[in-house]
Order: structure tokens, then C-alpha cells, then sequence
């Protein structure tokens, strides 16, 4: 099962921007690496997968649904999350769901492979990996904070990764995303 190692060092850099107590929706969660990472740090965690053994692993989490989401009809209408995590998974029909599915301040973490991984490994599918600047294009109605595009050496990939957060309509103020240090 995928997604039994350790969070991601994208998504651990940029949790610090949701929001405390926040319902995070990890998309395609796998084992649950991510669900175990942001339940320990308070937030309130919500799973999708398609996987039965997915969803029983991420169960004493939080709330795990079971779900085909490229097949099937999205199971949160209508709701909104504090952030939405999403990492090795591609879907591009789903893009606009995700944004919207962001309540106002809420935080889209975003971490795929990118164009050039066919070079070194799986996927290799242009369909599942991502063009030049598709995932800004896919958040130009959220505020960037933070975009690579290149490739990482351990293991050998080629990634695509956004932070962007849907801003609070009336700040009053310019809004203070704190840039977290890469060491973090």
C-alpha cells in the first residue's frame, strides 16, 4: 500500500501555514502518512481512497472514506476544508473540485510528478505527470506562496509542488503568510 513511509518534506514545511484545529482532507491518502502527520499536530483529519485497506489504516484517525473519485461522484459537496492535501496522485479533472473545496484562508498542499520523470522511473505516463506550470495554472484563483518545478535527486524524480491559499475576503490588512525555512 502506498503512503506508508514519511510524511513528505513539502507537505512538513508548509502545515505551518493551516490554520490550528483546521479539517484537513487528505486526497488519495494511502496508509495515511500525511493523516498521521497533521492529526499530530491538532488539526482534524479527513481521508479519501479508493483502497478498502487505505481507508481501515487511516480509520483511527479520523473520518476515512472509501471512494473512487475519478469514476465516481466527488463524496464532500459541498464542503470546505481548513487545507487539502494532495501527493503523488494526479487527477486532472479534479483540479477545479479541489480549489473549491478550500474555505476562505484555507491552504492547498500540492506535491506530483512532474514532466521529465519518464527519464529516470515510474510514472512515465504523460497522463500522470505534470506539464510546465500546470499546477499554477490549475491555483491562479489562490494566492502562491510557494512553487518548484524541478527535480530531486533522492529517490530520483522530476516534481511539480505548490503551497497556495485561498485568501480571506476583507483582510483589512495584507494577509501574513510566514515562509517556513526548508530545514523546518
Amino acid at each position: 500500500m502506498h503512503g506508508s513511509d514519511n510524511p513528505s518534506d513539502w507537505v512538513r514545511r508548509w502545515s505551518t501555514l493551516i490554520a490550528p484545529r483546521s479539517t484537513v482532507l487528505n486526497v488519495a491518502c494511502g496508509a495515511g502518512r500525511h493523516l498521521r502527520w497533521l492529526h499530530g499536530l491538532g488539526h482534524t483529519v479527513v481521508g479519501v481512497d479508493r483502497s478498502p485497506e487505505a481507508v481501515a489504516a487511516g480509520a483511527p484517525l479520523g473520518e476515512m472514506v472509501c471512494a473512487d473519485i475519478e469514476s465516481g461522484p466527488w463524496p464532500f459537496a459541498g464542503r470546505q476544508f481548513g487545507a487539502v492535501v494532495v501527493t503523488n496522485y494526479l487527477w486532472r479533472p479534479l483540479f477545479p473540485t479541489l480549489v473549491a473545496s478550500l474555505a476562505p484562508g484555507g491552504v492547498l498542499v500540492y506535491e506530483t510528478f512532474a514532466h521529465g520523470n519518464e527519464t529516470v522511473g515510474r510514472p512515465a505516463r504523460p497522463e500522470f505527470l505534470l506539464q510546465p506550470g500546470e499546477l499554477l495554472a490549475a491555483c491562479s484563483g489562490l494566492r502562491t506562496v510557494a512553487y518548484e518545478d524541478g527535480f530531486l535527486e533522492e529517490p530520483a524524480r522530476f516534481v511539480q509542488r505548490i503551497t497556495a491559499i485561498r485568501e480571506l475576503a476583507d483582510a483589512g490588512a495584507p494577509s501574513r503568510h510566514l515562509l517556513a525555512s526548508a530545514a523546518s
